[in-house]
């Protein structure tokens, strides 16, 4: 959850370096030695979010290949130059930097290390050993908002943001969206964590926030806020509410209470990158994934089929066609700053 785009991001054809000018990586589709590495965003490896679905798409390569992923916690933001380097001092290619507070650093580092490979997840650093994955959160987000707006009994949503930031409100642009469509007289209630990056890290707060709007009529709140959703989650399984979690399938932590969970794949852009640079196919340049790339989804499992009738889900997987052929077009927040067109 914890990323930033400065503005609205197109595809971008990297073209083909003349084998005099050439990075080695780039040299040979035969090279199969890889030594990846990991180095998370603040917030921790295990925060049953956004790192820990990297972590499952690094442990899903090891386990297929028997190679072992480097991997680095940092507690403050002022440690990712350093560990970004150490890993390419080490050899570690490719290197995945988790998150947007990375940027700075890995354009920094990748200039000093041209021949080290990395991803970077949610931001873009245009440089030719860079590859930047980033994800149309507003896609997904509209269709747990259609879900949202079905299940609710009170016709009032909320949404509770971690770090209020641009990215975070194309979560609830999005969100919103879907709820209107489903049911236009729905009302959502908004909140966010704070302006810092702490705001990705405070249960409490979270829980408090969720609590506010628990007690103005909301019945379905979709956290949004990384491993401050933990408190929100928790607060609507206390309360009786439903939650919706984000970016990894958080049904499992209350079963009966989450409704769903909007999935970012950040796990498949982890898997994806290394094995393309096993394989010898890694790509620098920028991917943009959205519900037609898989990048984007809805969760339904056994621990919410029962929560989602079978109305629902044609309702949802309607909207979800529609968007993949574009018939309906979700607008990104992050376009113009605003959610409206």
């Amino acid at each position: 959850m914890k990323r930033w785009l400065g503005s609205a991001v197109a595809l971008i054809a990297m073209s083909v370096l003349a084998p005099a000018v050439a990075p080695v990586w780039a040299q040979t589709a035969a090279q199969t030695e890889v030594k990846p590495a990991v180095v998370y965003s603040t917030g921790g490896k295990f925060d049953k979010s956004f790192n820990e679905g990297v972590s499952a798409g690094a442990e899903k390569f090891k386990k297929e290949t028997n190679i072992a992923v480097a991997e680095f916690e940092p507690s403050n933001e002022t440690q990712f130059e350093q560990a970004l380097r150490r890993f390419a001092q080490r050899g570690q290619d490719p290197v995945i930097a988790v998150g947007f507070s990375q940027a700075v650093a890995l354009e920094k580092i990748a200039k000093e290390f041209p021949k080290t490979r990395f991803t970077i997840i949610d931001s873009v650093v245009n440089l030719p050993n860079v590859q930047s994955v980033v994800f149309k959160e507003q896609e997904g987000s509209f269709l747990v908002g259609v879900l949202a707006a079905l299940a609710s009994k009170t016709g009032k949503i909320g949404f509770v943001g971690g770090m209020d930031i641009p990215l975070v409100r194309r979560f609830q642009c999005g969100f919103e969206q879907g709820i209107k469509y489903a049911n236009p007289n729905a009302e959502l209630i908004t909140n966010m964590t704070g302006t810092t990056p702490a705001a990705w890290n405070d249960p409490g707060r979270g829980a408090e926030l969720a609590k506010g709007q628990f007690d103005r009529g909301v019945d379905v709140v979709y956290a949004a806020a990384g491993s401050t959703g933990i408190g929100i989650l928790q607060a609507a399984k206390d309360r009786g509410k439903l939650g919706i979690g984000v970016d990894s399938n958080q049904n499992h932590l209350h079963p009966g209470t989450m409704l769903t969970s909007m999935l970012k794949r950040v796990d498949l852009a982890t898997y994806n990158s290394f094995k393309a640079a096993q394989a010898g196919t890694w790509k620098g340049g920028v991917q943009v994934l959205g519900l037609k790339d898989g990048g984007v989804d809805w969760a339904l499992d056994k621990d919410n089929e029962r929560l989602i009738t079978p109305e629902m889900k044609a309702k949802v997987e309607a909207a979800k066609a529609d968007i993949v052929s574009g018939k309906i077009v979700v607008h990104d927040y992050m376009s113009n700053n605003s959610c409206k067109p």
